[in-house]
């Protein structure tokens, strides 16, 4: 296993938590103090100058320009040491040994978070590299970076290029490890379908520990599954899996949050949700979908809710759920609208009406639409062969 695969979050990852804290409004200002002050020694004892640069010029730290200059310095003499080192193995030792040399200053740079030079670096790395695992390694540093500056385009790209590399072979270890850091990919870019897909199927094979630690990774992987699976495969994948049921209890709010829902105890779910609704805000992958995914689980549980009834009254609904008539009545209006529930209200008899689409018959006009489509083609395409 390289260097900084190991079984620890990476440490400008808690970093980037920390940089993240530090500019959300609901973070106290004490706390905001102490993070500054955690902030400020990293940068200080890894020589982060170019993010110390930025951070400066952002108001989130002071500049001082003895500083800067003492670390610039340093990482001068370093990069310096670093370059005489690639050229003794070039001379006197093997092509292993000139790839070390090489991939030590990629991981130099990434350290001190120079992000141009350290993407550079790794490509002259990889220019180095035969054996494919070592080639996916190098990907993995990469999609760490991306994953620091939220880099979407270069996360991308590079998971792309890994199942290219995996088309030439690979361990199934790697593409485990794979699938975490594309399920995090797809979740932090609002596709929580395939995010849910990928993170149960890494469940059980789970050694990602460089993103973030396992309950963590849990924590993710019910969110995406709640609002993305139908109720029989939550049962089977999540609500009985021993992998999550061992861990679940470790997240805050996680387990009645999930179990609830399963067990349409809709007034616990609500207590659990308004829980869990304070990590989601200060958590950097989930923040800036934080009102799509309310969305999102209020449509599921009212669906649910509703799946039971043919008419329900608002009264009854109000009260499973602990809330007032206004509310519901407000809720449903604006999920009704949007095409989200499928159900009208009765204002005057203060009753809710379901009218779910039926699958069948819906197939069904679907198929005579297509048909009819079909043949009006043809017919013009008869036409023209007649002419």
């Amino acid at each position: 296993m390289e260097e900084g695969m190991d079984s620890k979050q990476q440490p400008h990852l808690i970093l980037a938590n920390k940089l993240f804290l530090l500019s959300h409004p609901d973070v106290d200002d004490i706390d905001k103090v102490r993070l500054r002050e955690e902030v400020l020694s990293v940068v200080k004892s890894d020589d982060m100058a170019s993010l110390y640069e930025y951070l400066t010029t952002s108001g989130v730290l002071e500049k001082d320009a003895e500083l800067l200059d003492a670390m610039k310095k340093r990482i001068e003499e370093e990069t310096k040491k670093l370059d005489e080192k690639i050229a003794d193995a070039e001379e006197n030792l093997g092509e292993s040994e000139v790839r070390e040399a090489h991939l030590a200053k990629s991981l130099y740079f990434i350290r001190i978070c120079d992000k141009e030079r350290a993407l550079e670096q790794l490509k002259v790395t990889e220019g180095k590299t035969v054996a494919v695992g070592q080639k996916m390694d190098l990907v993995f540093y990469t999609l760490q970076i991306g994953f620091f500056y939220m880099d979407f385009d270069l996360i991308s790209k590079s998971i792309d290029k890994a199942k290219n590399l995996f088309e030439e072979g690979g361990d199934w270890e790697r593409k485990n490890r794979l699938k975490v850091y594309e399920g995090l990919y797809c979740m932090s870019t609002r596709n929580f379908k395939r995010a849910a897909s990928l993170f149960l199927d890494s469940i059980s094979t789970f050694t990602t520990y460089e993103l973030f630690p396992y309950d963590t990774f849990i924590f993710y992987t019910v969110l995406t599954s709640i609002i993305s699976l139908d109720r029989v495969s939550l049962n089977q994948k999540v609500v009985d899996a021993p992998e999550i049921l061992t861990v679940i209890g470790k997240v805050p709010h996680l387990s009645e949050f999930l179990n609830s829902l399963y067990g349409c105890q809709y007034k616990s779910f609500f207590i659990a949700f308004s829980g869990l609704t304070e990590q989601m805000k200060l958590d950097r992958y989930l923040q800036p979908h934080f009102r799509y995914y309310m969305r999102e689980v209020r449509t599921v549980v009212y669906s649910q809710f509703l799946e039971s009834y043919k008419s329900v009254t608002m009264e009854a609904m109000a009260t499973a759920f602990g809330v007032s008539v206004d509310f519901i009545d407000q809720e449903l209006s604006r999920f009704i609208a949007a095409g989200k529930l499928h159900c009208k209200i009765d204002k005057v008899a203060g009753v809710l009406e379901t009218n779910r689409p039926d699958a069948r018959n819906a197939f069904y006009q679907s198929t005579i639409k297509q048909g009819d489509f079909l043949l009006n083609r043809i017919q013009k395409l008869s036409r023209v062969i007649d002419l």
